[in-house]
């Protein structure tokens, strides 16, 4: 692969580096204030939408399509999408100013590609204009949903309508106030092929039947206002035309939507691990202790020189795994996509441990973004299939690459 970004992606990072120093940063505490306030659970930063129509007036808007749908997507290649996605993890919730936040993004990517033309016009087209937000329902509490083939969720199909039953939870996206459709996976078929017994279906949130239980901390984070809710749904009616491509096709469009999102989770665990390294070498350069500063410590420069090496790695190997979708599709980089969903969320928690512990309280407490960083790693050696789903299917690939 060629390592030197094009004049294109180059100038977006620049474009986007700016918009952060001049409208992100000088509101970072305020806006963190505001959602950590449990007085403001569940409710947008006031100027959060005026972010939104500044991001989208500068052209950075919808970064992450692959593909250019108008005048609302650059339509750039994973590979140019890459540094940019970095750039927006530094700060936790800054992408949805560029409407490139989960769930969000793996939303639009299934309706823009498997979508039919009213379920575009429907949903896709508010979703790209950042009007709505979304959530994924996938995942439910009494099943092991890292293999999909054990969802219980019913879609039964009735008439003109398809009938919903079942429980889910960790439905990112689920609580905001903003949230107006879900993508729900659920079986059609229990008797088919075990591959083909899912199938994918919109369900506007306000359809009667579907409940939000409560909402889901993580280590004391409500991640608000996007929230992880778990929901009930008590036969919960849609219009056939719901379905997403057709019965059966719940499986492939998974395995579709989870290539590109479990690469923008990994581009992002860069960017917090980067700005963890920033913050570690500036409080090392500063602290004072036993008559050295902290920089001064050889035990200190090796933790700094090591989450450099590991973040390097990480990155070059995130960025060749881009390289091989845009080249050769989702399926041909499989094992580089589990390689890098593997590597980047460990890889992130090791540098934010080691820069909470040359920040000593300060690392563990409210006044910097390490420990919601901590916790926003240690959720995606989870999300989007654990390290061990991951490493059972990349092993089997490399055994029967060396063994037939």
């Amino acid at each position: 692969m060629n390592f030197e970004y094009s004049e294109k992606t180059i100038e977006l990072q620049q474009k986007l580096t700016a918009f952060f120093e001049e409208h992100i940063l000088p509101v970072e505490e305020e806006v963190n204030a505001f959602l950590y306030n449990p007085d403001n659970r569940w409710k947008p930063w006031p100027g959060m939408e005026d972010l939104k129509t500044k991001a989208k007036a500068a052209g950075l808007w919808n970064l992450f399509l692959p593909k250019s749908y108008g005048t609302l997507s650059p339509g750039l290649t994973n590979l140019e999408y890459a540094p940019l996605s970095e750039i927006m993890g530094r700060i936790l919730w800054s992408s949805e100013i560029f409407n490139c936040s989960a769930p969000d993004t793996g939303n639009m990517e299934v309706l823009a590609k498997y979508g039919s033309p009213e379920q575009q016009k429907q949903w896709l087209k508010p979703l790209m204009n950042g009007d709505i937000r979304s959530a994924f329902l996938m995942t439910e509490p009494q099943v092991a949903s890292s293999d999909a083939t054990n969802i219980e969720t019913s879609i039964i199909k009735d008439g003109d309508e398809y009938v919903i039953n079942g429980t889910k939870w960790w439905s990112s996206g689920g609580m905001n106030p903003h949230c107006k459709v879900a993508i729900v996976m659920g079986k059609t078929n229990p008797d088919a092929p075990r591959h083909q017994q899912q199938s994918m279906v919109l369900v506007p949130m306000d359809t009667p039947g579907l409940k939000i239980v409560r909402p889901l901390s993580v280590f004391g984070f409500y991640d608000s206002p996007e929230g992880h809710a778990e929901i009930v749904l008590d036969n919960v009616r849609v219009p056939k035309e719901n379905l997403i491509l057709g019965e059966g096709r719940g499986f492939e469009i998974a395995q579709g939507r989870l290539g590109p999102g479990r690469i923008h989770h990994c581009m992002r665990l860069i960017g917090i691990a980067q700005r963890s390294l920033e913050l570690m070498s500036k409080r090392a350069a500063e602290r004072i202790a036993f008559g050295k500063t902290f920089k001064d410590y050889s035990s200190i420069r090796q933790e700094i020189a090591q989450s450099q090496c590991e973040i390097e790695q990480a990155r070059l190997l995130t960025l060749s795994a881009a390289d091989k979708m845009d080249k050769f599709g989702n399926k041909a980089s499989k094992d580089l996509i589990a390689m890098i969903k593997i590597v980047a969320p460990n890889m992130a928690l090791a540098v934010i441990d080691r820069a909470m512990q040359i920040h000593g309280g300060k690392g563990v407490g409210p006044d910097t973004p390490l420990a919601h960083f901590f916790v926003a790693a240690r959720m995606l050696r989870l999300a989007d299939g654990p390290d061990e789903v991951h490493m059972y299917q990349l092993g089997k690939s490399v055994i029967k690459k060396y063994s037939e």
